[in-house]
């Protein structure tokens, strides 16, 4: 196929300071377009200046797209200023959004007069449409996945159907190491030293309201086959070395029956590997199905805990059948086959009074000491709730009333207190008031040094000796305050939260 004169640049904002991963959403879009016009990559975490490299591409004159995969947080303060710039400096390229946070904001990031377009979701054939429409004519309200402005009004296209990711192109590794070796992105984590980032699904079948891809996906999810991720690992594996392995869907174990098969592919590799899950879908995995899992390489599964006040789980629309009973009894099973669970808690949700916000952090806390006294190895991640747009959930609308208000500017999204609120550590929210935040803050550092995670591979045995010694008694006792002496030494053994930081 014959190249097109008209190139494409895709940026990667950068995202963490430490292992960067596989940028899978940049190659998604890649693949969508690979053959079809020329390409360029940018990979914000790869490089110490970006913007010369963005303005590189720029000056040749060929570029006329540059498609942003943009999730909220760290990422924001490379994208903005740099849509910005290139608005500035290169007035005729059109710039296209993608990622969570520009389908979620996507009114702030429209009215900025920076962002052209948004891919409302995946972009495996939306993307490639609209460039033959940019180039060729046409209407991009027949594009599905779309977001755009006609004049002064928003126009939000029709969903399009979850596609089938085992006719989807490969993604374009082999020429992603032209633009940076395949092997500065296998990370180094506690999976192993050559970790593979993988996706290999679409969406999620729930609808929490205070997850963000909700609105993206609808309740809908769709995988790759067992023999397709299979196929793709095996490569990366053989070409490039890759001896462990995260899966990055939302909910990798939807399917028994896929998960089990893939277990069964990749066992003779002997892969550490870790993926998403939900508790009451993994509760019905038969004994059998788990310790597959388990001698395949299977290590530690993430689990959205989120609370221990099945009231609570209710009204954050959890669906399914997660009850705070089986998230106990989860824990305690899954040490029976050796795979630890990782389950994250939202703390600070809002209630009808302060002392209601009150009494329920509280009562987390002691739930999820309660899990450390069934299983020990149970990781537990601490977020802050953070409000999520998903227009028309009880919680939504019980924010709204409680009177929290998004940035109307985009620029603003990069203000510290803004960026901390992405990372769920900083909400913003009016219930929440600062002596609630310092329990909750309290207690996590508390925990890390009576639990340190084992995901950190840099910290020592005996440094886990010393933080589990110091840390005693304020464990025990429940006195979390001004737990400096225990600051003090994470922070000089630079302790990692996964969280923040990936393992």
């Amino acid at each position: 196929m014959i190249m097109k004169q008209t190139s494409v640049l895709l940026f990667n904002p950068r995202a963490t300071n430490y292992n960067p991963r596989i940028p899978n959403s940049i190659l998604q879009v890649a693949a969508s377009i690979d053959g079809q016009y020329k390409w360029y990559a940018v990979d914000g975490n790869l490089e110490s200046d970006p913007w010369s490299k963005i303005e590189h591409y720029l000056s040749q004159g060929d570029v006329r797209y540059v498609g942003f995969t943009v999730m909220p947080g760290p990422q924001l303060k490379q994208a903005i200023p740099y849509a910005k710039k290139i608005r500035e400096q290169f007035p005729g390229v059109v710039m296209i959004w993608g990622g969570y946070f520009a389908s979620n904001q996507y009114q702030v990031c429209l009215n900025s007069g920076w962002v052209d377009f948004i891919i409302n979701g995946p972009g495996d054939y939306s993307f490639p449409a609209l460039l033959q429409v940019l180039e060729n004519g046409g209407s991009p309200e027949a594009i599905r996945n779309l977001i755009f402005k006609k004049g002064e009004t928003i126009v939000k296209t029709a969903k399009a159907d979850l596609a089938d990711m085992d006719v989807l192109p490969p993604l374009p590794y082999e020429k992603w190491n032209t633009f940076y070796p395949l092997s500065r992105v296998l990370a180094k984590t506690f999976l192993g030293n050559k970790t593979i980032a993988y996706h290999s699904s679409f969406g999620c079948p729930f609808t929490c309201s205070f997850c963000a891809v909700v609105p993206i996906y609808e309740a809908r999810w769709k995988g790759r086959s067992a023999d397709g991720i299979f196929k793709d690992v095996e490569m990366l594996h053989r070409e490039f070395g890759g001896n462990a392995l995260e899966f990055h869907d939302n909910n990798f174990f939807v399917s028994e029956k896929r998960a089990v098969a893939f277990a069964r592919l990749i066992r003779p590799l002997q892969m550490r590997w870790w993926g998403e899950a939900r508790i009451d879908t993994m509760h019905k995995y038969s004994d059998e199905s788990l310790r597959l899992l388990r001698e395949s390489g299977c290590v530690m599964i993430f689990f959205g805990a989120e609370t221990g006040n099945d009231d609570v789980l209710k009204a954050m629309d959890k669906g399914g059948t997660q009850t705070a009973d089986q998230i106990l009894s989860f824990a305690e099973r899954l040490k029976r086959f050796d795979i630890i669970p990782e389950y994250s808690f939202v703390l600070g949700l809002p209630a009808k009074t302060e002392k209601e916000v009150w009494t329920q952090i509280n009562a987390d806390i002691r739930f999820i000491k309660k899990i450390k006294s069934l299983n020990a190895s149970t990781e537990i991640i601490l977020y802050l709730y953070s409000p999520v747009p998903v227009e028309g959930s009880e919680l939504f609308e019980q924010v709204k009333a409680a009177g929290f208000k998004f940035p109307q500017l985009l620029e603003d999204w990069i203000s510290p207190a803004w960026e901390r609120f992405d990372l769920r550590k900083n909400p913003l929210t009016p219930w929440l008031q600062p002596y609630m935040v310092d329990q909750i803050k309290n207690f996590e550092t508390v925990l890390n040094a009576y639990y340190p995670s084992s995901s950190d591979i840099r910290l020592k045995p005996w440094m886990k000796k010393v933080l589990r010694m110091v840390s005693y008694w304020r464990y025990h006792t429940g006195i979390y305050q001004y737990p400096w002496e225990l600051k003090l030494l994470l922070k000089v053994w630079k302790y990692r939260q996964p969280e923040k930081e990936g393992f």
